[in-house]
């Protein structure tokens, strides 16, 4: 249910936002220029008319949204700083100082499930149009990177004891049987793990990986047994069972027991050479740098993204304004799009220098 709008009236003579507030800072002209009033006309019926608690208004979760990504930060640190900064809450539709946080971070992530991908494609339309003639530059720019998952490195050893731990919750919380916590067993193993590096410690460390793993397995089969068959916990021993038994060259292996979907992806960087989380591809204008497309991907190659990524741009933009997008070499293969021309760089030939 969305919160019935209240009146906003001044609690001050004196302290209104609007007259403390420097008008000239970029949030404070970025409120002014945002159209609010078509999130509130896409997102409404979103919501229930009488059913559950009044959600939070409509302006203040994408305020939250839009400063979230303008200072890459977390939603945490978004709802914390939100309570500090008189801009912030302008920006979201304040007229007064609220020193209290706006909402938890987790009502975050269930405004973005409530609105999914057109609702986030509705709030990038609107940033293209406010760098109006900025985003029709005919030339443009396709990249792809990573955006991580907040997972640690993954390891079979760490997964396996995840399970054992996850195992042991479940069993708590539904109250059943367990023949051996193995806390004692665990706790010698685990410094059988430690320092493998060392020549003298790799069988040891081996022999204690595989004694955890077998751990793991065995309350794995007894959580199953015991556990109804319609449970709500079937989906969870389906994961558990498959990094069980995922090798180490397996294709879609599972990295992640909370964010099964991460993938293992390469870009090449020397500095790290796997990054844990998907691929996403973004569009920009070449003179001014403006976003007009951005599209999340699993792990697919990346001239096979070009076709999605530039028919969103089209559609946010609102014309077919690009003419030409260059790209790197990952996407080596595809020369046209379209009506784009697709520039890709080719590899330099040192065969003449070797001649001179």
């Amino acid at each position: 249910m969305l919160k019935k709008e209240e009146k906003q009236q001044q609690r001050s003579l004196f302290l209104s936002l609007i007259d403390m507030l420097n008008q000239k800072h970029p949030l404070f002209i970025l409120s002014n220029v945002i159209n609010w009033k078509q999130f509130d006309d896409a997102f409404t019926p979103l919501y229930c008319e009488d059913n559950g608690r009044p959600g939070k208004p409509i302006r203040l979760m994408v305020g939250l949204l839009i400063l979230k990504h303008l200072r890459n930060i977390s939603d945490e640190s978004v709802v914390e700083q939100w309570s500090e900064n008189a801009y912030y809450q302008y920006l979201c539709g304040e007229n007064m100082f609220v020193p209290n946080v706006p909402c938890e971070a987790s009502e975050l992530v269930h405004f973005r499930n409530r609105i999914g991908e057109t609702g986030i494609e509705l709030i990038l339309k609107e940033s293209i149009r406010i760098n109006g003639k900025d985003s029709n530059d005919p030339n443009a720019s396709v990249d792809t990177t990573v955006q991580e998952k907040n997972i640690t490195f993954p390891t079979d050893a760490k997964l396996h004891r995840k399970i054992i731990n996850k195992c042991k919750q479940i069993a708590e919380k539904e109250e059943l049987p367990i023949r051996q916590t193995y806390t004692q067993t665990l706790k010698k193993l685990g410094f059988d793990q430690r320092f493998r590096n060392h020549p003298k410690n790799k069988s040891k460390a081996r022999k204690a990986d595989k004694k955890v793993k077998t751990i793991a397995g065995r309350l794995v089969r007894e959580l199953e047994r015991n556990l109804k068959p319609n449970s709500i916990y079937q989906n969870d021993i389906t994961i558990y069972k498959h990094i069980l038994n995922q090798k180490r060259n397996d294709k879609n292996k599972i990295y992640s027991i909370h964010e099964p979907d991460v993938q293992c992806i390469s870009k090449g960087k020397e500095h790290k050479k796997y990054e844990f989380g998907n691929k996403v591809s973004i569009v920009y204008t070449q003179s001014t740098g403006v976003i007009v497309g951005a599209m999340g991907f699993r792990n697919p190659y990346d001239g096979h993204t070009l076709q999605q990524v530039l028919d969103q741009s089209e559609k946010l933009i609102g014309q077919a304004s690009i003419k030409t997008a260059t790209t790197d070499r990952g996407y080596r293969g595809v020369t046209k799009i379209n009506d784009v021309i697709i520039q890709t760089p080719q590899k330099f030939n040192l065969s003449f220098l070797l001649r001179l």
